[in-house]
């Protein structure tokens, strides 16, 4: 027998260890300035985690669903904890190419395992809250940068960025085997007589036919222009702050810090409002927000506007992700929700390269942030449209 609320501990304990990616920009400039890499070459790392991370939730959430949760976490643990004592060794060696292959790839695919492995177990723990228990999952990996981000910062500049990965590595390979040991979904009631907290009545589509319905695609692309926008925002949120509103490099690390706390927090508070208002209108609501915030933060130039924006941001990035597995499991019900998860999940792979990357390159071509944030502001228009239509015309589909 399994506690509901130790399952939850075990799976904020996972994310919250892999949710250190987000804490990424603290180490651009470190990383830049003692490597000799261009702005564009150390994105690119944290571009190739998200990337990889996205492909392995995709390809392998089948995976996780037959092997179940526990030893899903173990091997994410396996990946991520090699991926950062890999790091620490291409740093040693000012090899670009090293940090690509163990940060980006190896690390990347822990991510997605480790992400996807814990969210439809959670959500079978709490039928009636699946947006509550989304969020508790979830808001490990918001929170995370919260922690990482002035750690990093602390560990680099006292120690060096190759030992400061070593050390991370060694704890996140004890919390993340100690949660994943933990983790065990429900047992299976057919019947649905016995729906208590160990037992849990499995029905819904299969991934292969959800992929065939107009809403995965309508939800796969909201979720990719949230991502793709949030992202870009946050792999350059340090320097950014830096070079726009001239923040130093320690306030800059404790405002990611803060961003973490906010990610983490918008995951649990949207999800759980997402139970009561519905998550179509969520969505819509996020939309118009961010609608707003990006096209101002295009014209800021006081520290307080730029992190009240950013902030308002980031709450909307962090509900996003929380909300979409409950999304997904009210539209094609729970039967192989990690592996329709993981599937809606490659739209934060291609997002995580696209957002970076475009944030990165117009930065260096026009010495400025500003084209890109009206872009994004724009794209959330058509978001707010789709999401309307999902709202109106996504009626949940009939399966057994």
């Amino acid at each position: 027998m399994r506690n509901r609320w130790l399952i939850a501990l075990s799976a904020i304990g996972i994310h919250i260890c892999i949710g250190s990616v987000y804490a990424w920009s603290v180490l651009t400039k470190p990383i830049m300035q003692q490597m000799g890499f261009s702005l564009k070459e150390t994105t690119w790392t944290f571009s190739l985690a998200i990337l990889f991370l996205g492909l392995s939730a995709g390809f392998l959430g089948s995976f996780v669903e037959k092997c179940g949760p526990k030893k899903s976490g173990l091997l994410s643990m396996l990946f991520f904890v090699i991926g950062m004592f890999g790091t620490a060794f291409a740093l040693s060696m000012h090899s670009l190419v090293l940090l690509y292959v163990f940060y980006g790839i190896i690390g990347g695919i822990g991510l997605g395992i480790g992400y996807i492995t814990p969210v439809s177990t959670l959500v079978k723990y709490f039928p009636k809250r699946r947006g509550f228990a989304t969020g508790l999952a979830i808001m490990g990996f918001g929170f995370a940068s919260l922690i990482a981000g002035p750690l990093m910062q602390y560990l680099t500049s006292h120690y060096g960025l190759a030992v400061n990965f070593i050390i991370l590595g060694c704890a996140y390979m004890i919390v993340m085997s100690a949660s994943a040991m933990y983790l065990k979904a429900p047992e299976n009631d057919n019947t649905g007589k016995n729906n208590k907290s160990i037992t849990y009545k499995y029905k819904g589509m299969t991934a292969q036919e959800a992929l065939k319905t107009w809403q995965f695609s309508a939800l796969w692309w909201v979720f990719f222009i949230n991502i793709t926008c949030g992202i870009g925002l946050l792999a350059v949120a340090s320097p950014m702050a830096q070079d726009v509103v001239k923040m130093t490099p320690v306030a800059a690390a404790s405002m990611v810090g803060i961003i973490g706390l906010l990610n983490g927090f918008g995951r649990i508070f949207w999800s759980t409002i997402s139970d009561f208002i519905g998550r179509g209108y969520t969505y819509a609501l996020f939309f118009l927000i961010e609608i707003a915030a990006f096209w101002q933060l295009a014209q800021v130039s006081t520290v307080f506007a730029f992190e009240s924006l950013v902030f308002l941001i980031i709450t909307c990035y962090g509900g996003g992700f929380s909300c979409m597995p409950a999304y997904l499991s009210d539209v094609f019900g729970t039967k192989q929700l990690s592996a329709i998860h993981g599937r809606i999940l490659t739209a934060w792979g291609i997002a995580g390269v696209v957002g970076p990357v475009a944030v990165s390159w117009l930065r260096e071509a026009t010495n400025s942030y500003s084209l890109t944030l009206y872009a994004f502001s724009a794209c959330f228009v058509l978001n707010l449209i789709i999401a309307l239509i999902l709202k109106n015309k996504g009626k949940k589909l009939e399966f057994n």
